[in-house]
C-alpha cells in the first residue's frame, strides 16, 4: 500500500504540493492526473526519497523509501526515460543496475524480454527511440519483480500498440496482487487502464476514489434534431409525465441537447407534439470533460 498523509512541498514562495492525502491499495492500477503543475512528480519524487518533504509522510507498505530493508525487491520507480548512458547497451545498462541493487544478473535479461526489448538488447541506448527508451525505464523499473510500481507517464512515446501492450501488463500487475501508481495526461488510456483515479489541481487533491464512481458522475445530453426544433423545445420545457428536463439547449437551427430526463421520454414528447425526428441518441460527457470540469471547479 503507498499512503500520502498531509504531504506538503515549498520550493520558496511555491508550494508544488499542498497538504496532501491519499492511498493506494494493493491489487489496483490508480491514475495519477492532474494538469502540468499539478505535483504528481513533485509527489512521486517524494515517495521514492529523490524530494524531502517540507512536511507530511509519503509511504510505501508503511515504511520511508529510505527505511526499505530491499528497495529494488519493494519498488519499482520509472520517473523519467532519459537517465541512461547512451553509450550503454540496454543489458549493459541493466546489468550495471542489477549489480547496484544486489539482484541476480540474470534479471536484466528477463526484464527485458518482458517489456519486448529482448531483440534489441546488444544495442547501443543511444540508438532508441522514445518508446524504446520508455520501455527500457520501465524494464528498469521491473529489474526487482518489485511490490509497487511508480510510473510517471509511461505512454510517452509509445505507439498505438505500445500503449496497448502497456494496458495488458499494468493490469497484468495488478492482477498479481501488486500495487501501481501511474500519472498520465491521456485520458482516454487512462479511462480503459486504471480502477481508481487520484485527481490533483494546484497541489492540491481535487477527486480521489474508483474510476466507475467519477464516471457515474458525467453527464448525459440526449441529442434531438427535428425540422420543427421550435415546437419540440417548447413541449420539452412544459414537461412530459410530471418531469421537466433541467436544461434544453439550442444547438443548431435544427438540434437540440436535452439534460435530466431519459432519451425515452424525448421521444415521447415528439410523440405528444406531432413532430418528425431526423436524429434521436443519447452524448455521453467522456473522463476528459469530467476532469476539465473538476479541475476548472477547484479553479474557481
Amino acid at each position: 500500500m503507498i499512503e500520502i498523509t498531509d504531504l506538503t512541498k515549498e520550493f520558496g514562495a511555491i508550494k508544488a504540493v499542498d497538504h496532501l492525502s491519499f492511498t493506494v491499495e494493493a491489487g489496483t492500477v490508480t491514475g495519477f492526473l492532474g494538469p502540468n503543475g499539478a505535483g504528481k512528480t513533485t509527489t512521486l519524487r517524494m515517495l521514492v526519497g529523490l524530494v524531502t518533504p517540507t512536511s507530511g509522510r509519503a509511504t510505501i507498505g508503511g515504511e520511508l523509501y529510505a527505511d526499505l530493508a530491499d528497495p529494488a525487491r519493494t519498488v519499482g520507480a520509472a520517473l523519467e526515460s532519459s537517465s541512461f548512458h547512451p553509450g550503454r547497451t540496454a543489458l549493459d545498462q541493466l546489468r550495471v543496475l542489477c549489480l547496484a541493487a544486489h539482484l541476480d544478473q540474470n534479471r536484466a535479461g528477463d526484464a527485458l524480454s518482458l517489456v519486448g526489448l529482448a531483440q534489441v538488447a546488444g544495442r547501443r541506448i543511444h540508438t532508441y527511440s522514445t518508446g524504446m527508451r520508455q520501455r527500457l525505464a520501465l524494464a528498469a523499473a521491473l529489474l526487482g519483480d518489485p511490490q509497487v510500481l511508480l510510473l510517471d507517464e509511461p505512454a510517452n512515446g509509445l505507439d498505438p500498440e505500445g500503449i496497448a501492450w502497456l494496458r495488458g501488463l499494468l493490469r497484468q500487475m495488478a492482477a498479481s496482487g501488486r500495487t501501481v501508481l501511474v500519472s498520465s495526461h491521456v485520458l482516454a488510456e487512462v479511462a480503459q487502464t486504471v480502477d481508481q483515479v487520484v485527481i490533483l489541481n494546484k497541489g492540491r487533491l481535487v477527486r480521489a476514489g474508483s474510476l466507475d464512481d467519477l464516471l457515474a458522475s458525467r453527464v448525459v445530453h440526449v441529442i434531438v434534431k427535428s425540422p420543427r426544433i421550435e415546437t419540440l423545445a417548447a413541449h420539452l420545457t412544459g414537461g412530459i409525465d410530471g418531469q421537466r428536463p433541467s436544461d434544453v439547449r439550442r444547438l443548431s437551427e435544427d438540434t437540440l441537447a436535452v439534460e435530466g430526463i431519459p432519451i425515452g421520454l424525448v421521444g415521447r414528447a415528439a410523440l405528444q407534439a406531432g413532430v418528425e425526428l431526423h436524429e434521436l441518441r443519447e452524448e455521453h460527457t467522456d473522463l476528459e470533460d469530467v476532469f476539465l470540469a473538476l479541475t476548472a471547479q477547484e479553479e474557481s
